[in-house]
């Protein structure tokens, strides 16, 4: 390991220490801590996430928590039972086990001697949803929580569900966590009962995708986990934070819209990472950030944390459609609270393929759309994790198959922050159908960027607990609200409402073909426009990224994140193929040498929309000294108007020869989806 800063406090890492549950079950932890803290006690920073603490994400590990207990805590990083080195089953994500555990574990720091009393909880996406779940059970330990990448709606803002639609990130998301299930603890940590440990895991996790997929409502399933049920439950003070570029951002707003408890938001440029580690950049010092809000919470220090604007967003300058960026370009700004009395509405009516500040006449023609089945290909991720092109490009293919309303070249500049409303007067010839709707930038050399979308299940238009079908030709009037979004539209450019019937292969398309049509003299889109503000240039700067320890690893194969669109045109079959590899490397502190290889692939054929198809596949292997363990899991899914399949296999192997085989045959009804 390499230092990269000497920090105050000279510190000591414990491995191998174990958290032992009520039920006699042990559970895996890494702990690092100032080398005094056995004669002055310092607060407990928890992460509780099931990603491997001893492999997987020991580089990032060892970059964040020796850089907190450097600065006087506590940093403790604990496996999920049944992940990693812990023991027990991991059967699903949120459990009430999981939660349960995570209070006895923060019962048990703050009792040990070199602990305070005070613990706070850090954590990004499985770590941010369980730090928000945990607080709502008000353990009296947990004195404050930093959350990041996460959500307090577990069906209508997840990876599963998008406004009643289901993702595809729901298979993707599933398949990697059968893969990561079907790994072993390390015999390093755990002893030779490492085998039969990992045995019972194969057999016993579960192939989670079988209910995710069942649970098509928002039922009892999902409101577990979901703090919205409930935002009084919260009393500890939140540090929301997220990223345009991830699946989570929404919820920033909403925790600071709905929680009575102290709350600051944090949203910018990046995907799914820490923003220390924030790609789009620019990055930011995201530890030194934590430690002021951890100075201030939990040691009751006056850092000025909880005196600067409670919303921090960075506005995103217009930029070209790129499946990647390094640096979004922008500016950070700020605002007292969330709703701010800063933004104000702004009304664009629909028309004859226009949009603009007068209504549309009566007379305005209705206009019809029945999309492709292509049309989404150019969509992106559900959420980036920016391994690879995983943003949306440019969408002039996309709109080529939509209904499209655009505005004239922009007299002066329009920022919007907040979420864009669409209301619709349409009418469908289907009972079940769905809706996609991008808001683009569309840049005077014509290429189009997507700013913001979402999709709708048009039997849930009124409640995602108890859809109704749809009457086909009957006219409704449907509100839709997209993704909150910070967005510097320029002069010149023109602001671009698509419309379309699929979103493939974001979303799994509608049981039939659906053509949708529009009443524009009954439509308009509402922008959330913020004017530009002088206190936003006084924000305090934030610090450049920085850290406590660099892994020396070694590559033995490079990683691989590759997109590939291929499209027949003679059958009209196309596919998008995505390669999602980390290679193969070595731990050089532990002698630990990991393979990660992915890789998805996304089928159908343009005018038929049964033909579609999703499958995954996942090899993940360990060796050291003699340890010689490999699994390989696939999943493949279609559907067609009546029921989704689902076909699932895994493998595993040790010193090549195969230790245990299991197969999933699934079908399950299609429930207004």
């Amino acid at each position: 390991m390499r230092r990269l800063r000497i920090f105050p406090n000279e510190i000591q890492e414990l491995d191998g220490v174990w958290i032992t549950m009520a039920d006699g079950v042990r559970l895996a932890a890494r702990i690092w801590m100032p080398e005094d803290a056995g004669d002055n006690p310092v607060p407990a920073i928890l992460e509780y996430i099931p990603y491997r603490k001893s492999d997987h994400t020991r580089p990032r590990d060892d970059l964040n928590h020796p850089y907190f207990a450097g600065h006087g805590y506590a940093s403790v990083r604990v496996d999920i039972r049944g992940s990693g080195d812990s023991e027990g089953m991991l059967v699903d994500e949120y459990t009430e086990q999981e939660l349960a555990d995570g209070v006895a574990i923060i019962e048990w720091l703050a009792s040990q001697p070199w602990c305070d009393g005070n613990v706070g909880m850090i954590g990004i996406s499985w770590g941010g949803f369980n730090g928000l779940q945990i607080a709502a059970l008000q353990p009296p330990a947990l004195k404050a929580v930093i959350t990041v990448c996460s959500t307090d709606d577990r069906y209508a803002d997840d990876v599963h569900y998008m406004g009643g639609c289901m993702l595809l990130d729901n298979l993707s998301w599933a398949s990697i966590m059968f893969a990561g299930n079907s790994c072993p603890p390390d015999p390093a940590v755990v002893g030779d009962n490492w085998r039969s440990m990992w045995l019972d895991r194969l057999k016993g996790s579960g192939l989670w995708l079988d209910q995710w997929t069942r649970h098509q409502h928002r039922d009892g399933f999902w409101k577990h986990g979901s703090v919205c049920q409930d935002f009084s439950a919260i009393r500890c003070p939140i540090y929301a934070v997220s990223g345009w570029a991830d699946g989570y951002s929404n919820a920033v707003f909403r925790l600071l819209a709905n929680l009575d408890a102290p709350t600051k938001g944090l949203v910018g440029p990046w995907s799914h990472r820490y923003p220390h580690l924030g790609e789009a950049g620019p990055a930011i010092g995201f530890l030194q950030e934590s430690l002021r809000w951890w100075d201030y919470w939990l040691k009751g220090e006056e850092t000025g944390v909880m005196d600067e604007p409670p919303l921090r967003a960075w506005m995103l300058d217009s930029a070209p459609p790129q499946r990647r960026y390094e640096v979004r370009p922008g500016r950070w700004v700020g605002e007292p609270g969330w709703p701010s009395a800063n933004i104000e509405e702004r009304r664009l009516h629909l028309g004859a393929g226009t949009m603009g500040a007068e209504p549309a006449d009566e007379k305005t023609p209705a206009r019809r759309i029945r999309s492709p089945l292509s049309i989404g290909l150019q969509g992106g991720k559900w959420c980036s994790y920016a391994d690879g092109p995983d943003l949306a490009g440019d969408q002039r293919a996309d709109d080529a198959g939509s209904m499209v309303f655009e505005t004239a070249p922009l007299d002066a500049a329009v920022e919007i922050l907040g979420a864009p409303v669409i209301d619709l007067g349409l009418a469908v010839d289907q009972p079940t159908a769905m809706i996609a709707a991008r808001l683009n930038d569309v840049r005077p050399d014509g290429s189009v960027t997507r700013v913001t979308y979402t999709v709708l299940n048009l039997n849930h238009r009124d409640s995602h607990e108890n859809p109704e079908t749809l009457e086909p030709g009957e006219r409704y009037r449907v509100r839709l609200q997209l993704n909150d979004i910070a967005q510097r539209f320029p002069a010149g450019h023109r602001i671009r409402l698509s419309l379309s019937t699929s979103y493939w292969p974001l979303t799994w398309p509608s049981p039939e073909p659906v053509t949708l049509t529009v009443f524009p003299s009954d439509s308009v889109l509402t922008l959330p426009v913020r004017a530009t503000r002088e206190e936003d240039a006084a924000l305090p700067a934030l610090a450049p990224p920085a850290g406590s320890m660099l892994a020396e690893n070694t590559v033995i194969e490079p990683a691989v994140n590759d997109w590939q669109i291929i499209h027949d045109l003679e059958t009209g079959r196309f596919s998008l193929d995505i390669t999602d590899a980390e290679g193969v490397y070595r731990l050089e502190d532990t002698g630990t040498q990991i393979e990660k290889r992915g890789h998805e692939r996304y089928t159908a054929v343009v005018n038929d929309l049964h033909s579609a198809e999703a499958e995954a596949e996942w090899t993940l292997g360990f060796k050291r000294d003699g340890w010689d363990v490999r699994t390989h899991t696939r999943t493949r899914m279609y559907a067609d108007a009546g029921n989704f399949y689902i076909h699932a296999t895994l493998a595993a192997f040790e010193a090549g020869e195969p230790v245990y085989e299991d197969e999933w045959q699934v079908t399950v009804p299609r429930d207004q989806v």
